[in-house]
């Protein structure tokens, strides 16, 4: 195989990237890596307001860009996503699966609807986007999946979290035996294991302690405790990774999973 530059080697103009969940936080860092390499972007979001307004944002910078409101976990609003991008651009290069929820609830307080639609969002969404994806890639002989999972698909990080780790897992053990079936068709699937990362949804949840920088609140400060970086993660640091693997830099990896965690499960 020929050599590439640095610079081609993360070029991707004249592709197209396909995230979900891609309006907000780890999914809207991804967004803005990719057009800034050039690729056209279409968001998959259930936050119709906010995803709008990132569109005009990219637009206004000349990214190619669109937007289709979905709930990953509905296979016919799934399969009318791919529809639409294969009729907006023609092609679809990148999938990255990254919607998902974690909502914090023991399991002795978790009734059945919340546990279902957890694992519904966060592993059925990547199955049918996964599949979907895969029958275009095929056809073009190449292609790339990335599944955001976490770290929790290899060590619980916190109590309450047991649905969205057990979804979490699931992404995971997914990602390796998808890889196995397709990689022989030239599309590569790998999965990224974020650690704590300041997000919208996770300054939510703290009530408001996690900001770019901050160490604040009782959970926060134990989390951080334990990252030997001493700091949260940024959508950013996703974002890079997110392009590594969506690149022929990364084109002998297959079926793995990159941990980015600012070294928390070494602790």
């Amino acid at each position: 195989m020929e050599n590439k530059s640095t610079k081609e080697l993360f070029d991707f103009s004249g592709k197209t990237a396909l995230v979900t969940g891609g309006s907000m936080g780890i999914g809207y860092g991804i967004v803005q890596r990719f057009a800034e390499a050039g690729a056209n972007i279409v968001i998959a979001d259930v936050a119709e307001k906010e995803a709008k307004l990132k569109i005009a944002d990219l637009q206004k910078k000349g990214t190619k860009a669109l937007f289709v409101k979905t709930d990953v976990s509905d296979e016919k609003q799934v399969k009318n996503l791919f529809k639409k991008t294969l009729s907006e651009f023609g092609n679809l290069d990148i999938l990255v699966n990254n919607a998902g929820i974690f909502p914090s609830v023991p399991v002795l307080d978790m009734d059945l609807t919340l546990w279902e639609k957890i694992q519904a969002i966060n592993l059925r969404g990547v199955f049918l986007c996964s599949r979907e994806a895969a029958k275009i890639m095929k056809e073009k002989g190449k292609g790339n999946i990335i599944n955001i999972a976490s770290i929790d698909a290899l060590h619980p990080s916190g109590l309450g979290l047991a649905a969205y780790d057990a979804s979490k897992h699931g992404v995971w053990g997914f990602t390796k035996n998808f890889a196995l079936e397709v990689t022989k068709y030239g599309i590569r699937v790998n999965a990224i294991a974020p650690g704590g990362v300041s997000t919208e949804g996770v300054e939510k949840m703290t009530g408001g302690a996690v900001k770019a920088g901050s160490t604040g609140g009782d959970l926060i400060k134990q989390f951080t405790a334990k990252i030997p970086l001493g700091r949260f993660g940024v959508p950013d640091d996703i974002a890079l990774a997110t392009l590594f693997l969506a690149s022929d830099a990364s084109s002998y990896v297959v079926g793995e999973i990159l941990v980015v965690d600012g070294g928390y499960l070494l602790s």
